[in-house]
């Protein structure tokens, strides 16, 4: 297959494509999705060869405006619209009753459907272009770092899908926070763009999933993308090191080996010698470091290192979906200073 690359301004032929049944690489503000039409199968099952995604891993499903909303979820609670009114279009997937349209395999199987109202404007066009809303995870292969480039995804499936859209970089870096309402009280499935901070302040109490801090059994069954497998990890293993910036730095520094690669703050670069050093951002950028984590992650594999050490922020904020993915990137292996 040979992979088209479109820019941002040829929305039109990536919804033909997708009409017809194929599946494209769109941009949207958190990563890039890999998208097909939520109401064809064989297109869904098409995004799970290409990124060798387990079938029990769900998709989100991505659209264009509000009123389509209930064309893909039904029983919706009023505290969904709520929360559409503050943070959609934006970075935030809510877990709600499905609408019988929806394929289980879209869902794992599962009652519910993950659902998104993204605010690239690239991303609403292509939805509207196709017509349909559209299921889709990052557009990598399953287990690497998610793509925010357009590059990142030619390096991961060209060939293996029908076309990228090239929208630029991804201005959150990290995907979409996942708050399951279909239980009281209400869930933190994934952290991202939308603070837990910021859920709080429409839902109330918000319980934090034990998957968010924690690595689940490969028996579990889970509700929303994200939570079981090691995910945005490069080939080297990562070794997460949580606690003040100075103390993360000495050490780390005092582990270095010339095989060593170490992706730190910014403020402490120049402490770290005889080693391959990657800065993500300031150490109270939380932002930054959202935005920069997946790309400066997919640099450092290039350089093949022996091990990857990284200065990982705390909890507040998006520093918590910051954390998270490092946590997943490193299998849970994080040292706590």
């Amino acid at each position: 297959m040979d992979t088209l690359l479109l820019t941002a301004e040829q929305t039109d032929k990536a919804g033909e494509i997708l009409a017809h049944g194929g599946i494209v690489a769109i941009p949207t503000e958190t990563v890039y999705g890999l998208a097909a039409s939520v109401y064809d199968t064989n297109a869904i099952e098409n995004v799970f060869k290409a990124k060798g995604r387990p079938q029990d891993n769900p998709l989100i499903v991505h659209i264009s405006s509000l009123e389509q909303l209930t064309s893909v979820a039904k029983n919706i609670p009023p505290e969904a619209y709520e929360l559409a009114k503050r943070f959609w279009p934006g970075p935030l997937t809510m877990i709600l009753d499905k609408q019988d349209s929806i394929s289980d395999t879209v869902t794992a199987g599962f009652s519910t459907v993950a659902v998104r109202f993204p605010s690239h404007e690239t991303a609403l066009r292509i939805i509207s272009a196709a017509n349909v809303p559209l299921a889709a995870p990052s557009a990598n292969l399953s287990g690497s770092p998610s793509p925010t480039e357009a590059g990142h995804v030619y390096a991961d499936l060209n060939g293996r899908i029908d076309a990228i859209v090239d929208g630029g970089s991804c201005s959150v870096g990290v995907e979409s926070t996942i708050v399951s309402l279909f239980e009281r009280p209400f869930r933190l499935l994934r952290p991202g763009g939308i603070t837990l901070e910021q859920l709080q302040s429409v839902l109330g109490e918000v319980v934090v999933d034990r998957a968010v801090t924690a690595k689940l059994s490969e028996n579990e069954k889970v509700r929303a993308p994200g939570m079981k497998y090691r995910h945005y990890a490069p080939k080297a293993p990562v070794r997460a090191v949580k606690g003040s910036g100075r103390d993360t730095a000495e050490y780390i520094r005092s582990r270095i080996t010339e095989k060593t690669a170490v992706i730190c703050y910014r403020e402490y670069a120049d402490e770290f010698s005889n080693c391959y050093v990657y800065v993500y951002g300031d150490e109270t950028a939380k932002d930054e470091l959202a935005r920069n984590l997946f790309s400066v992650l997919r640099e450092t594999d290039a350089a093949c290192p022996d091990i990857i050490y990284i200065q990982c922020p705390d909890d507040s904020g998006i520093g918590l979906a910051v954390a998270n993915r490092i946590k997943k990137a490193a299998g849970f292996d994080i040292t706590e200073l």
